[in-house]
């Protein structure tokens, strides 16, 4: 009888891409399981190769390095290993998500496309795009809009230069973030007409989380914590009705 006993899910991490993101993913999907005991979280097995290549990098054409072959690589030791769904806590690294899901024999969880969808059923009328110089450039981010009717907008090149610097002078060197330039390319954004700005850089993430950003904000990690967590059959808490946290 026990052999016949359904299997759990298996969530895989395909992380790393930065190491910090990855940890706060996992961090997230322990906060918002319902569990009194260990057994109630779920399984996951979470790979964290630092050393993958750049891929802003390399979509800008700056590297000849694929982040792809290692992606791909892990992708394969993850199933391997007994993952039978994957997360990428990183938005740029989607660039590669056609390719990856047809390489791996499980579903990928799409975060750029989760994010999109969840701001248009929240009401969304025209979305900012918080990314990587990379994430832009592939139009990660504008095409999910596009094929959600949703309208969007993207910083400025002043303010993209300073949103960049964020994400890699600060919150990848461990340092906070300098908000002044952060929210000068939000009031870009809303000077555009945005009433929602996803945060879709998941070192971004980390802002919310450390300067306590509202409403206005959607965050794709979190974003793909909830989704992961339905993947493995649990029902997230601790999310407001918009979807983030209160």
């Amino acid at each position: 009888m026990e052999q016949n006993k359904p299997k759990r899910p298996v969530l895989g991490i395909l992380g790393g891409l930065g190491p910090a993101a990855s940890c706060y993913l996992y961090q997230m999907l322990i906060d918002h399981t319902p569990a009194v005991r260990d057994q109630d979280h779920i399984d996951l097995v979470l790979s964290s190769r630092a050393s993958t290549p750049d891929r802003t990098a390399f979509i800008l054409g700056k590297s000849k390095e694929d982040p792809f072959t290692v992606m791909e690589q892990d992708g394969e030791s993850l199933v391997a290993y007994g993952a039978t769904v994957l997360a990428i806590p990183c938005n740029t690294a989607h660039y590669f998500y056609d390719r990856l899901a047809a390489a791996l024999p499980v579903p990928v969880l799409n975060m750029p496309r989760l994010t999109v969808a969840e701001a248009k059923a929240g009401g969304c009328k025209k979305l900012g795009i918080l990314a990587t110089d990379g994430t832009l450039l592939a139009e990660t981010y504008q095409i999910m809009c596009q094929q959600a009717d949703l309208p969007w907008a993207v910083p400025s090149p002043v303010h993209q230069a300073g949103v960049m610097s964020v994400i890699y002078d600060q919150i990848k060197k461990g340092r906070r973030a300098d908000m002044a330039v952060f929210n000068a390319a939000v009031e870009d954004l809303k000077a555009q007409g945005c009433d929602r700005a996803v945060l879709g850089c998941t070192e971004l993430s980390l802002v919310k989380r450390d300067e306590g950003l509202g409403a206005f904000f959607i965050d794709s990690t979190e974003v793909l914590c909830r989704h992961a967590l339905l993947a493995c059959g649990v029902q997230p808490i601790g999310f407001d009705e918009t979807g983030g946290t209160p």
